[in-house]
């Protein structure tokens, strides 16, 4: 009656939907089984046992030993054996891999944010590969919010204060929808993400190139979310404030004095390399602590950044 499985769930695409689909079908299985056999006892008692005359009198019946046996000892076989089918797939779930790709999940009003192992950050699009444990670290930054994907079977809140904690070997290529099933607020039905799940030669492609967020942008929006999602902005101003770093406001094609005492100028190959070789050139004043972005960074996103930082006048 696989038609019937399919009619009720969603198509499943992750390892454990089909421990949670054998235990949910079992128990309406079982449902139908005994709504039609409990009312096929009702019609039976109805029939052999109903008044036949005005002066029949019910037999004083006190119990039957062999009955109430038979009622209870059989569903308490039933019902435990429900619940250690149904333990055994929960700590199955809750255990992830040790080889699990970890990536940490931020829930806020009204969006989902994920960080990759690499650094890299998407907004409400997740890319895994097929067949791989992923293991899903989550918080809040405001309310309860929950994580789920019916086609996955899977659902964990996700509280402010605490991370919790969910893991999912894909099956299937394609889109997952992911909603939010806690609600937290005005913009409780928009909180929706996908998660792509991609073959090992499109998951490459997503960590050279990124996302079609980051392939469609525009190269100075992308700078601004470079600049916001990667810590430029603790030490980088864009108002002239002096910080930890020099302020963008203004630098484009400025010329300057490193630390040596050598001249620079502010132009992409600079910028360039103060991404990836921090080192190589230290503004005069201030001290070595830029960390190095090599690796971290896609080369649209260093381009990104350099048309931002022309922006910034």
């Amino acid at each position: 009656m696989n038609w019937f499985q399919n009619w009720m769930l969603p198509k499943a695409a992750a390892t454990h939907a089909g421990d949670v689909d054998g235990l949910y079908m079992f128990i309406v299985y079982l449902t139908i089984f005994f709504f039609f056999f409990n009312g096929a006892l009702i019609l039976y008692a109805v029939r052999k046992w109903r008044r036949r005359s005005a002066k029949e009198v019910t037999p004083h019946i006190t119990h039957n030993t062999k009955m109430e046996l038979i009622w209870s000892i059989i569903p308490l076989f039933v019902v435990m054996g429900i619940f250690f089918w149904g333990f055994k797939g929960y700590v199955k779930a809750w255990v992830p891999p040790n080889d699990s790709m970890e990536i940490v999940v931020t829930a806020k009003k009204w969006v989902w944010q994920f960080e990759y192992p690499d650094g890299t950050r998407t907004l409400n699009d997740l890319h895994v590969p097929l067949n791989k444990p992923v293991k899903l670290v989550m918080h809040s930054e405001d309310v309860i919010h929950s994580f789920f994907v019916p086609s996955f079977r899977l659902k964990r809140d996700v509280i402010p204060g605490r991370y919790t904690e969910l893991w999912f070997t894909p099956t299937e290529p394609g889109v997952q929808q992911v909603f939010c099933a806690e609600y937290c607020g005005k913009g409780h039905s928009d909180m929706l993400a996908r998660i792509f799940v991609d073959t090992p030669e499109q998951y490459e492609t997503f960590l050279r190139e990124g996302d079609e967020q980051v392939r469609k942008m525009p190269l100075k929006d992308l700078g601004k979310l470079v600049y916001e999602n990667k810590g430029c902005a603790t030490c980088h101003s864009l108002d002239g404030t002096r910080g930890q770093g020099p302020s963008w406001k203004g630098i484009w094609g400025e010329t300057g004095k490193g630390a040596d005492g050598k001249p620079y100028t502010v132009d992409a190959n600079y910028i360039r390399q103060s991404v990836l070789q921090p080192q190589a050139v230290v503004v005069q004043g201030f001290e070595p602590i830029m960390p190095t972005f090599q690796g971290l960074l896609r080369e649209r996103e260093i381009l990104g950044v350099i048309e931002f930082i022309k922006s910034v006048k």
